[in-house]
């Protein structure tokens, strides 16, 4: 038990702080509300537990930073969330093809796969947390993925709950479409930033 305290308290901070995917479902909720980004949050979650076990598992050995891989995804991260920045951008506020710009399955799939955040974030735990816990590795790992999958859904949750909420105040066109710009604007400064950092 307290194995998993202490996990929760290296990733409370990790979870919570701005990033790619708290960023996107915070835009998520402000335009279609907390109900809508379900399906994608469940892409984004089930593919971290599924990618997090199999980092632990030593599966997926070549996303490690510094590699070709990890370049690569971080480059190609960066552009996903900049073009999701874009399309956030140019969108309407409210109305017609407001169904055309919802995220579904795929589009929070997508963004895991394409986070290196979240592939720097797990690498970490694994090093910190990896030999801790459960003797049996399997029993390990699935510890720490379920911990580090259930602990980021409630971190993404309550930043969808915020944007729907800012979304609720600004119910006017011209209040709407500036909450998406405003959206869009740090969207992109985190694509930037995962191409730099």
């Amino acid at each position: 038990m307290l194995f998993v305290i202490a996990l929760m308290a290296f990733l409370f901070p990790l979870a919570y702080s701005p990033g790619p995917g708290n960023m996107f479902f915070a835009a998520l909720g402000a335009r279609f509300g907390t109900v809508a980004t379900l399906p994608a949050n469940a892409g984004y979650h089930i593919a971290t537990l599924v990618v997090t076990g199999l980092l632990g598992l030593g599966l997926v050995s070549a996303v490690h930073p510094g590699t070709s891989l990890f370049v690569g995804l971080k480059l190609a991260g960066s552009v996903y969330v900049m073009w999701l920045a874009w399309k956030l951008a140019t969108s309407g506020s409210t109305g017609a093809g407001m169904e055309s710009g919802k995220a579904g399955f795929l589009d929070g799939v997508w963004l895991l796969l394409l986070n290196p955040k979240a592939y720097v974030i797990i690498l970490l735990m694994y090093s910190q947390f990896g030999a801790m816990g459960p003797a049996d590795l399997l029993a390990r790992v699935g510890v720490i993925s379920l911990v580090f999958t259930l602990n980021n859904l409630l971190a993404f949750l309550l930043w969808t709950v915020a944007g729907d909420g800012l979304g609720r105040l600004f119910r006017s066109e011209a209040h709407a479409r500036r909450l998406n710009l405003v959206f869009a604007a740090i969207l992109a400064g985190v694509g930037f930033w995962m191409m730099l950092g």
